[in-house]
């Protein structure tokens, strides 16, 4: 009895151990750059509607066996290059703006939720694909939305939209976005390139306006200058003359027994006094005169750096004008010769074609006709014969003759009547046939009829004539 008992307890403590081992093995703790996602018979929401995961993250859980199950999503971020080409700006520039974006799994509580019922499962470079489709899509529609002198200029803006944009789309699939980093920026047109032209020129104006003022300040300060001290100059002197002066009377008055010498020193007081003043007001308009042209001297200074710069501008912009205008000429000619070049090329290629289909049908004539060329001509003569024919008839079928009056003396040649002389000449004035014939350099064949010899046909007429 008392070794079933202690077998029972055995079991009972092998079964209590086992029972212990399966709980601690069942809690399981999530590390800190990852989520834990239970899943299965996980509770309700608010609402009353079972939940579809539970999502922990630097904590642990007690995973029931049977009814519920786990998975990890990384935390690691994910690194995207996304090299968007052609996106049509608000101004319909198309521009390029590479840019790498770094994106991971959200911590946050309900962000987290829609990742693990969007993201569990999924491979990294799965989610990275749809994550990189989702920043495409909203950065073109930022572009769009934008000028090209913002996204250029204000970069802070443009990637404070695209955060608010690709941040908002993003966190519907659980991911948050990390970090934005816009490479740069160009466009097909020339247009930002241009812009940074505009701005170097205008600085280089501004560098030049600045040193004419400079400069314009300084010589009006040398000028202020000369003047102060020819002006105090003059001061002094006339401060030492009047010091002199009154030394004199001083010895004068005291000379009791020189009144010819005080009289006289008066005198040359006197007159001395009249050249000191006379002398102080010329020294004084001479510096007036000086200060004069010293700001007639700055007033020039300032406005030649007012046209000169205005001047410059002003070249700048015909020349970089005219460099347009002689670009769009040469695109033009080039366009024009490019159209002639090929009008005349097909109608060359025309003008060939037709030449070597004639050769051809002459070819296969001159076979028709055994090899034999003058067979060939012969042949294409009595195809055209009838055209020929039709040709010198039509020569005097709309002659208009409104009235002819013949006085008919029957003085013709041969007893002939003057009439009928005169319609055998109009009627002769058409090349015969065989002339036709020899005109083209051609023999008329016999089988049209033999040419009768002029030598032949002259002494018949010699004979008729005696």
């Amino acid at each position: 009895m008392s070794s079933n008992l202690v077998i029972l307890l055995v079991v009972i403590g092998v079964l209590l151990f086992s029972l212990i081992v399966l709980l601690l093995s069942r809690y399981r703790r999530c590390p800190s750059d990852k989520v834990m996602v239970i899943y299965g018979k996980v509770g309700t929401n608010k609402d009353g509607s079972a939940r579809s995961a539970k999502c922990i993250h630097g904590g642990a859980a007690f995973i029931w066996p049977v009814i519920q199950a786990f998975e990890y999503l990384d935390l690691t971020p994910i690194s995207i290059n996304v090299d968007l080409t052609n996106a049509l700006s608000h101004q319909n520039i198309r521009v390029d703006v590479p840019s790498r974006f770094t994106v991971g799994i959200s911590t946050e509580a309900g962000t987290m939720q829609n990742a693990a019922e969007r993201l569990l499962g999924l491979k990294m470079m799965e989610v990275q694909e749809l994550a990189k489709d989702i920043i495409f899509g909203q950065l073109r529609l930022v572009i769009a939305t934008m000028d090209i002198e913002e996204i250029n200029t204000d970069r802070d803006k443009f990637v404070e939209a695209v955060y608010h944009n690709v941040e908002t789309e993003l966190k519907k699939i659980g991911l948050r976005l990390i970090n934005v980093n816009v490479t740069d920026i160009t466009d097909e047109s020339g247009y930002i390139e241009a812009l940074g032209k505009e701005a170097a020129a205008k600085a280089i104006n501004d560098a030049k306006k600045s040193v004419a003022e400079k400069n314009r300040d300084g010589s009006i300060g040398e000028s202020q200058a000369v003047k102060d001290q020819r002006i105090q100059v003059a001061e002094a002197d006339a401060a030492a003359i009047a010091g002199e002066n009154e030394s004199k009377a001083a010895i004068a008055q005291s000379d009791a027994t020189r009144r010819e010498l005080e009289a006289e020193a008066l005198r040359r007081a006197t007159a001395a006094e009249q050249i000191a003043e006379a002398k102080a007001l010329e020294e004084a308009y001479a510096a007036q005169q000086l200060a004069e042209q010293a700001r007639a001297e700055r007033e020039e200074a300032t406005q030649k750096a007012d046209v000169i710069v205005k001047a410059k501008i002003e070249k700048e912009r015909m020349e970089l004008a005219a460099e347009a205008e002689a670009e769009q000429a040469r695109r033009k000619a080039k366009g024009e010769a490019d159209a002639i070049y090929a009008t005349m090329e097909a109608q060359a290629r025309g003008a060939q074609e037709i030449l070597e289909k004639q050769a051809e049908g002459f070819k296969k004539i001159v076979d028709a006709a055994g090899g034999d060329a003058n067979a060939a001509v012969q042949l294409m003569l009595v195809d055209k014969i009838e055209e020929l024919i039709k040709i010198q008839v039509e020569a005097v079928k709309n002659l208009k003759i409104d009235k002819v009056t013949v006085w008919d003396s029957m003085g013709g040649k041969d007893g002939s009547s003057t009439t009928s002389n005169f319609l055998s000449g109009m009627m002769k004035s058409i090349p015969p046939l065989n002339e036709t014939f020899k005109m083209a350099g051609i023999k008329i064949p016999e089988f049209l009829g033999k040419e009768i010899e002029e030598d032949s046909i002259t002494p018949q007429t010699e004979t008729d004539s005696k």
